[in-house]
């Protein structure tokens, strides 16, 4: 994979993630991600799956403000941010990315787990894509490009695995919108 494709990624990442289109990310933008998730998910802001996902998306605005040197509570630059997630990229790698992100994919899979089996089917994918603007026309196609194993059931291994690939550009399916 070039260094190009997952800076292009990276560079979209921190377009949308950057809520308030200030050019700069700050801890609301990313509960403005949690709280526009689960708003598309039909989800009260109160609720311990919302809570979980909130809490989720602080630590990742925490841990990237950490790596990219930025006081707490400060802003993330766009350049601050390619810098602190190609680090963790490139140089860190999986279990650095592992430990971002799965937060977030366990608060999502707590989410759209409707039947509480700890995994997401196709149905719960569909609600996981629509949260987070990828449009429903596309979940059947996708859920079986994510689907490793064939079982009919995604689990946060599969998901997050999903994502990692996806920003190493080894699969064109974007989990997070």
């Amino acid at each position: 994979m070039s260094t190009a494709v997952a800076n292009d990624r990276l560079a979209k990442r921190f377009e949308k993630w950057d809520t308030d289109g200030n050019g700069v990310l700050e801890a609301s933008d990313f509960q403005g991600e949690a709280a526009r998730i689960a708003q598309n998910l039909g989800m009260s802001a109160d609720s311990p799956e919302v809570q979980e996902l909130r809490s989720a998306f602080q630590g990742l605005y925490e841990h990237l403000a950490q790596k990219a040197g930025v006081p707490a509570g400060g802003a993330i630059s766009r350049e601050q941010f390619l810098d602190a997630t190609g680090e963790m990229l490139f140089k860190e790698g999986e279990a650095s990315f592992n430990r971002a992100l799965s937060p977030i994919v366990k608060a999502l899979v707590r989410l759209c787990d409707d039947n509480h089996d700890g995994e997401i089917d196709a149905r719960e994918f569909q609600a996981w894509l629509s949260a987070v603007g990828v449009p429903a026309s596309q979940a059947g196609e996708i859920f079986q490009k994510v689907d490793r194993n064939g079982d009919g059931r995604l689990s946060e291994d599969e998901l997050l695995q999903t994502i990692r690939d996806f920003h190493f550009g080894q699969l064109e399916v974007e989990l997070l919108g």
